[in-house]
């Protein structure tokens, strides 16, 4: 009987916790303010089309004259550098006194459905590039590519490798023929020329977020919101889940003509390690890429497969690579603790050995 009335008393009061729980959660809601998508400071310096470029503002002396060109993904937003005020890969990279730029790829519209590889790389990135080269008054900048945007910036860096001083890559596809991450499990039976016409040459970024939600993991979707509940009453934590629930589905919509070239060249008939990637009339050769290399991946990335980027050093030119595997997932690389421990760090001091 005792045993009894001590186990309603506990859930009584269980449920009673939860409620005060609960009521904070509400009230850390009401008052929260995520409307910003970055946290570091930042001016437009140039732009074209939808796209445009900025450069962050130095939080400390400048100690390294040679400035970072971050090249971010088509999907999602390059937000995710800069998202947390803790763990932001771009606040940590400022406060070691590095030049950030960063390109904003904007949202496409249907006048937009004809733009390829050729207006991305032999464009808007070089004439980024070439932006920061003459407002630096150096010949060559360092360009920090992630995921899609690490592969545009290998092909890049092989085009113009003159102009291209040390190339940092993250989470980046190289090789596209495994099948064992997100990406690579449906991009090679992906028909995406059927997709962009039934969208008429303009997929909506919806489209794509219900593909990434759908091939996600179950576990990884509701632990989430499991975890949610359990930080109801951190307003810290909870500032930092709507943040990445707002990035997460704030989801540019894809120009098909890029992705048809993208998925069909590169995940289907890998081109880009055959040395038979041409992007416009310039051959993107891997061979090319004879200036120092830094390439990052995650061990746990559900999305860019490891195998595909860990062996980036076997089509290169250079023998000064670095290969670097951190214990963490695709977005973990940027949000997590890791990031500002370990990520930030490495790609700091790594440049500082080669200014």
């Amino acid at each position: 009987m005792s045993t009894n009335n001590f186990d309603v008393k506990k859930n009584f009061q269980e449920a009673i916790d939860m409620q005060k729980k609960v009521l904070n959660g509400f009230e850390n809601i009401m008052n929260m303010d995520v409307e910003e998508p970055g946290i570091s400071k930042k001016k437009l310096v140039y732009g074209e089309d939808k796209f445009k470029l900025y450069q962050y503002e130095a939080t400390t002396k400048n100690t390294l004259k040679t400035p970072v060109l971050i090249i971010y993904a088509l999907v999602n937003r390059e937000t995710m550098m800069d998202l947390q005020e803790n763990n932001s890969f771009i606040k940590n990279m400022l406060n070691e006194g590095l030049d950030v730029y960063i390109i904003d790829w904007g949202y496409p519209t249907i006048d937009d459905k004809y733009i390829g590889l050729d207006d991305y790389i032999n464009g808007y990135i070089n004439d980024s590039v070439d932006f920061i080269r003459k407002s630096s008054k150096l010949d060559k900048i360092n360009l920090l590519g992630v995921c899609q945007g690490g592969t545009f910036s290998a092909m890049y860096a092989s085009i113009y490798p003159e102009k291209i001083k040390n190339l940092i890559t993250m989470v980046t596809p190289i090789d596209f023929s495994p099948n064992d991450a997100l990406l690579f499990a449906w991009g090679k039976h992906l028909d995406v020329d059927k997709i962009s016409d039934a969208y008429y040459g303009l997929v909506p970024g919806d489209f794509m977020n219900n593909a990434f939600v759908t091939l996600k993991p179950m576990a990884l979707n509701v632990n989430k919101y499991l975890d949610f509940v359990e930080d109801l009453d951190d307003p810290e934590a909870m500032s930092n889940f709507f943040r990445m629930e707002k990035w997460i589905f704030d989801s540019p919509a894809q120009v098909g003509e890029t992705l048809k070239q993208f998925v069909n060249d590169l995940y289907r008939d890998n081109k880009l390690i055959k040395g038979e990637m041409y992007i416009g009339d310039k051959k993107a050769d891997l061979k090319n890429l004879k200036m120092p290399i830094l390439n990052i991946y995650g061990e746990n990335d559900h999305i860019v497969s490891p195998e595909s980027s860990k062996n980036f050093d076997k089509y290169v030119g250079t023998k000064d690579i670095e290969t670097h595997e951190i214990p963490t997932g695709h977005i973990g690389m940027y949000v997590s603790s890791k990031s500002k421990k370990i990520v930030a760090p490495l790609v700091v001091s790594w440049l500082r050995e080669r200014e």
